[in-house]
């Protein structure tokens, strides 16, 4: 049997502004209605296939849970307490899987991923799973069309039928070794997809890197379920090397294996890649949002909340989001980390979160700030409730726009319905809830000395956050 596995730990910081530390590229719709997370899970719907596995960072979980609710897929969720890289996540997900002595398929799949021909990616994995089976370690070769210097190359060796032995790994090539690799027709882009049987992948780790596996076993032995998610230990996973898979085992084992794939993929690791993959207007624009254009083309627009309007432009990238515009020369968009680095180096909450934050009982907008003030729209979801909380700085007033609050301010428990409002003093512990059965919105208002978002007391909390 398979086990899908779904790494969704990325940062995807070159599609900054729109993908960001908090929020990053994996889970939001930049190709297609659903978002990539969505989409990945989708797209093995038709394999027979075991309950997937999600291994995400742990300040990710409710985003991954959430959106694999909209979808009606039941998954199994590992959390990360910080990034080890791939080798020690497959690690955790192969010693799970066996840990009750079965030995599944691992298929690894990446949560960011664009692939637009879904018939010849269930090619692929079905030509795999013969060599899975046989004890192989498979990785998914994609058919170049290109010389692209974004990924690393896979080098094929012996034929063995529907794929090949892998003679090497080679790294991200400048444009004249990529095109030498692409004129002899023998080297492929590394996907960073993999099948194999979970047990050889254990005994491959332990023979080319057993630091990682012998830091892992105590992970998945003290591992512990909370709510949705399986909880590994801190401190125990910090111990764990950090590396990549093709490092820790892939480039060293001899039971390598690549099966091609032509299955319309991309990484999307870049707003070019995105332009790549993307329908377009007659002039080469792909535009999305509110956008008008005159005289330009191949350019990349992206406008989440106004108007944006470009003129006598070429090959440029423009995205507009609620707090930050970047515009950028296309040839040159792989360099946006480059921007992420000097806004984190400067402190700015930019690089890390949207102006628009998304929490497991609803989101909030702050659409306004000063000194001593922040307003903010606050949206609460049916049936949800935040934490029952007090702050040390802050007072707050909050307004009822629709929907109808139920509040608790202090000793006092009561509904406030629309175009009500209520005071909530510095210290005063208070918690808001939604019993209705639409969306709450609310417009608050903070005074205080100290805004910030960790000056929130939880003494109560539904998500396990108290």
């Amino acid at each position: 049997m398979i086990l899908p596995v779904i790494m969704a730990g990325g940062s995807g910081t070159r599609l900054w502004p729109l993908s960001r530390s908090l929020y990053p590229k994996q889970f939001l719709n930049i190709v297609g209605q659903n978002t990539m997370l969505q989409e990945t899970s989708q797209r093995i719907k038709n394999i027979k296939a075991t309950k997937s596995l999600i291994i995400c960072n742990s300040e990710h979980r409710f985003l991954v849970a959430e959106q694999m609710r909209e979808v009606g897929q039941p998954v199994d969720i590992i959390l990360e307490p910080m990034g080890r890289n791939t080798a020690p996540a497959i690690a955790l997900a192969a010693l799970k899987a066996t840990k009750d002595g079965n030995d599944p398929l691992l298929l690894i799949l990446a949560a960011d991923h664009v692939i637009q021909n879904v018939k010849a990616f269930e090619s692929a994995v079905e030509k795999a799973t013969q060599y899975a089976n046989d004890g192989q370690l498979v990785t998914f070769g994609i058919v170049a069309d290109k010389p692209e210097t974004g990924y690393g190359y896979i080098h094929r060796g012996e034929d063995i039928g529907d794929g090949f032995k892998v003679d090497k790994f080679v790294e991200k090539p400048d444009a004249e070794k990529a095109q030498q690799y692409i004129d002899t027709g023998e080297y492929y882009w590394n996907s960073g997809m993999f099948m194999f049987k979970a047990s050889r992948y254990l005994e491959e780790l332990n023979t080319h890197f057993p630091e990682i596996l012998s830091a892992c076993e105590p992970c998945i032995d003290g591992a512990y379920e909370d709510l949705d998610f399986i909880r590994i230990d801190e401190a125990l996973f910090a111990k764990c090397p950090s590396e990549s898979i093709d490092y820790a085992v892939m480039e060293k084992t001899s039971d390598a294996v690549v099966v091609p794939m032509d299955a319309g993929w991309s990484d999307i690791g870049s707003w070019s890649a995105i332009w790549d993959v993307s329908e377009k207007d007659e002039n080469g624009n792909r535009v999305l949002g509110d956008v008008l254009t005159e005289d330009s083309k191949n350019c990349l627009v992206h406008a989440e909340d106004r108007l944006v309007s470009i003129l006598g432009l070429e090959d440029v990238v423009v995205v507009d989001t609620k707090d930050t515009v970047l515009v950028a020369d296309k040839s040159k968009v792989q360099n946006v980390k480059k921007l992420v680095e000097k806004l984190k180096a400067a402190n700015r909450e930019e690089w890390k979160i949207h102006r628009e934050v998304y929490r497991p009982w609803g989101k909030y907008d702050s659409i306004d700030m000063g000194d001593r003030y922040q307003v903010k729209r606050i949206t609460v979801n049916p049936g949800s409730k935040l934490s029952v909380q007090m702050h040390h700085h802050r007072a707050e007033h909050w307004v009822v726009v629709s929907g109808t609050a139920n509040v608790t301010n202090g000793d006092k428990t009561f509904l406030v319905s629309e175009n009500e409002s209520t005071y909530i003093p510095i210290g005063q512990v208070h918690a808001l809830e939604n019993p209705g059965k639409v969306p709450l919105e609310l417009i608050e208002v903070q005074t205080g000395s100290y805004l910030g978002e960790d000056d929130i007391v939880r003494l109560e909390d539904n998500y396990g956050r108290a």
